[in-house]
């Protein structure tokens, strides 16, 4: 019964342990195959081979190892078959295997031969090692190229041990400090760091095993071959040989160029900053066109407007805080807009200092690139021109008031209105000397007041009642005194009704005075008032003056022009009555006509009012018509006054009168213009009159309307050797006579006054 039970606890173990073979065989990671190991043929095949090389089972199972396609390619697979016989092992490290879709995979083969019960049999492991293989040949590669890089590496490579022998170097730090590599490796990288920097060595790498610093680049000097010290830069790390730090490894680049330039730089930097320091001008740098970017400015800004270049970069808003408010807006339109501009730019404004001063300032903006073109910032050069604005504001000034005196004498010397002149001038007073109104007052001579002439400006009509009397308010002491008077401050001095109505009203601030005065006589006042605080130089009063004078002139000029047309009214009253005398006297010597000459001529000057003619014509008509007969004053009595008719002799000498008067008043200068009617009334209109002969239009157009007139009074007056026509009678004659006599024009007018047409 024991044995029994031994047999079957034996039988239950095999088949226990066959089981666990069997999920060992299937689930294996590594294809297996179990071959007979006398005939060779394959008796068993695991599911990862069939995966692997993409063989069905049966296309394995009772096939000799070198009948399945796999193999088929293996070298003398026969040969090897019988040395695993021979030696009961074979091993291939890498062995290139065919799947059934014909790839090539390499695969590491370990064949063993073992007893299983009492039959020998042979147990092929097959792995695929294509992937490790790839990762083997990338890694040869990396090591490869790791080792070129390295050789080919501009900056310097090293490896030393924790005792500072030197391991390793690359060319580049051979090259740069003139050892060779053999040189290198013998020496003790203690003996190329100068001695003030082998402190601060130590202590970084002490750090470096601590496990601190790895990324951080420090700068060391190193001593070359020829003991010359060349600056690095070293970026180091641990060096490990398994787990263990053996030593240090790590990048040093030469950076001897770069300090130098840096030196240099810092020289030049140096050097150039004392020099933008001590320029005349603000420089000053930002990154764009938004001016609270600023990257700089120079000490000068404290001089151009009072602010220390801590202060200014402090408030980003510096700039646009000190901008005249006129001016801001249009300013930072600019400065936003210079990022889409290439040029420079050049722009004029004005800023306000700290102590409330207006500066103008010339601001060139330019662009600073990189040798490449890029932009990298903006740069402003900020020119203080105050005194050259003023200089062109003083010019402008001048300009401006020489165009305005220019005008105001234009006006003066064009017309003589009075109140226009004034209020030109007026107008020029407020534009020019930037004041908010003025006035003129007038001064009567016999009054010995100032009355209001004109005014500009002024809200209320109250300064239009002004009436002061010399020597009396401020108007009244310029005027006396001939001097100007000027008040800042109106309230500290109201001294009469008159300025203490127009500061009720007007809200004046300032007044200024200045007496108008032309050769040597006073004549009225100019004032000017503003609402606010002037503070007038001596060129505004200058140009007050000029105005003063401007206005004098314009009021005398006046004055003698009226004066010149009351003597002119005189003396053409005179001349009138004179002329009125001497026809008188003809009509007193020649009883037959008396009346005549007047009738004449206010029929002549009816007529002539419808030829539009002027006043002064009208007057040299008059004159003429008086005188038409004025040279009958040479024609013998005996001839001029005999009643019957003329022989041919006397009718020569009396044909000469027109040329008597010709000879008679011709000397006479302010009666020539009136000789048209005396010396050509007789003449035709077909050139049949006398004395010269003239015909149409060649007959001035005065005579040709006076013979219409003298004719036609002539023929309805008794004559001695006629009595006078009819109405009818006269006019057939004057109808008959058009275009022979009288010319058509003038007979159309005559008859319409007269109603006939």
């Amino acid at each position: 019964m024991k044995n029994k039970n031994n047999d079957s606890f034996i039988q239950r173990s095999i088949k226990e342990s066959e089981i666990r073979y069997r999920r060992l065989f299937e689930t294996a990671q590594d294809g297996i195959l179990i071959l007979d190991a006398a005939s060779g043929m394959i008796e068993d095949v695991n599911p990862f081979l069939i995966k692997m090389l993409g063989y069905s089972r049966e296309e394995f199972l009772k096939k000799k190892i070198w009948e399945v396609g796999a193999f088929i390619d293996i070298e003398a697979s026969k040969l090897a078959f019988e040395e695993l016989q021979k030696n009961e092992f074979i091993r291939y490290e890498d062995l290139p295997l065919r799947t059934k879709d014909g790839r090539l995979i390499e695969v590491e083969f370990i064949s063993n031969v073992y007893l299983v019960g009492n039959e020998k049999v042979i147990q092929c492991d097959i792995r695929e090692i294509s992937e490790h293989k790839r990762l083997i040949r990338a890694l040869q590669e990396n090591e490869k190229k790791y080792h070129n890089y390295i050789e080919t590496s501009s900056d310097g490579i090293f490896i030393f041990e924790l005792s500072g022998k030197i391991l390793n170097v690359n060319h580049a730090i051979c090259v740069g400090l003139g050892y060779s590599r053999e040189e290198f490796l013998s020496k003790n990288v203690w003996e190329i760091i100068p001695e003030e920097f082998l402190d601060q060595f130590k202590i970084r790498l002490t750090n470096i095993l601590e496990g601190f610093l790895f990324d951080i680049e420090m700068e060391y000097a190193i001593r070359g071959k020829e003991g010359e010290i060349h600056f690095v830069e070293i970026l180091s790390a641990p060096y490990y040989r398994e787990e263990d730090i053996i030593g240090f490894q790590g990048v040093a680049r030469d950076i001897t160029a770069r300090k130098r330039a840096d030196a240099a730089l810092r020289k030049s930097e140096a050097k150039f900053r004392v020099l933008v320091e001590h320029l005349p001008t603000v420089v000053y740098q930002h990154t764009s066109g938004d001016t609270s970017s600023m990257l700089y400015i120079s000490p000068q800004i404290e001089t151009l407007l009072g602010y220390s270049p801590k202060e200014w970069l402090a408030d980003p808003k510096s700039f646009s805080k000190a901008l005249h408010p006129d001016d801001r807006e249009y300013v930072l339109k600019q400065m936003s807009d210079i990022d889409q501009k290439e040029d420079p730019i050049d722009i004029d404004y004005r800023m306000i200092s700290r102590d409330g001063r207006k500066v103008w300032v010339h601001d060139h903006i330019t662009s600073v690139k990189d040798p490449d073109g890029n932009h990298l910032f903006w740069q402003g050069i900020a020119l203080d021109v105050t005194l050259q604005k003023q200089a062109e504001e003083k010019l402008q000034n001048q300009i401006n008031h020489l165009t305005a005196l220019r005008s105001i004498d234009r006006v003066i010397a064009s017309n003589f209105d009075l109140k226009f002149s004034l209020s030109e001038i007026l107008t020029h007073t407020i534009a020019e000397l930037g004041v908010d109104a003025a006035d003129i007052l007038i001064l009567d001579p016999k009054s010995q007041m100032l009355e209001f002439g004109a005014e500009r400006g002024f809200r209320t009509p109250a300064v239009r009642t002004a009436s002061v009397r010399l020597g009396e308010s401020s108007a009244g002491r310029a005027a006396l005194n001939r001097q100007l008077v000027q008040i800042p401050n109106l309230e500290s001095k109201p001294d009469n009704y008159h300025l203490r109505k127009l500061m009720s009203s007007e809200k004046f601030v300032c007044y200024y005075g200045i007496p108008l005065i032309t050769m040597g006589e006073v004549k009225g006042v100019l004032e000017v008032y503003n609402r606010t605080e002037l503070e007038p130089d001596n060129e505004w009063f200058d140009f007050l003056d000029s105005l003063g004078r401007q206005a004098a002139l314009a009021i005398e000029n006046v004055t003698l022009f009226e004066s010149l047309q009351r003597s002119n009214s005189e003396l053409t009253l005179a001349y009138d009555a004179t002329i009125e005398g001497w026809s008188h006297a003809l009509d007193l010597r020649d009883k037959e006509t008396e009346g005549h000459t007047r009738r004449v001529t206010e029929l002549t000057l009816k007529l002539a009012q419808s030829f539009n003619l002027s006043e002064s014509e009208m007057i040299q008509v008059r004159w003429g018509a008086l005188l038409h007969d004025i040279g009958k004053m040479g024609v013998p009595d005996e001839i001029l006054l005999k009643p019957g008719p003329l022989t041919d002799v006397e009718w020569a000498v009396m044909k000469k009168h027109p040329v008597f008067a010709f000879e008679m008043l011709s000397p006479i200068r302010y009666l020539r213009q009136s000789l048209e009617i005396p010396y050509c009334h007789h003449e035709k209109w077909d050139g049949s009159g006398y004395p010269q002969g003239l015909k149409g239009y060649q007959i001035p157009l005065t005579a040709r309307i006076f013979a219409v007139a003298d004719v036609w009074d002539a023929l309805r007056s008794d004559r001695p050797y006629r009595p006078a026509w009819t109405e009818d009678k006269a006019l057939e004659y004057i109808n008959a006579s058009v275009g022979t006599h009288f010319d058509p024009q003038v007979v159309k007018i005559f008859m319409d006054q007269l109603g006939l047409v």
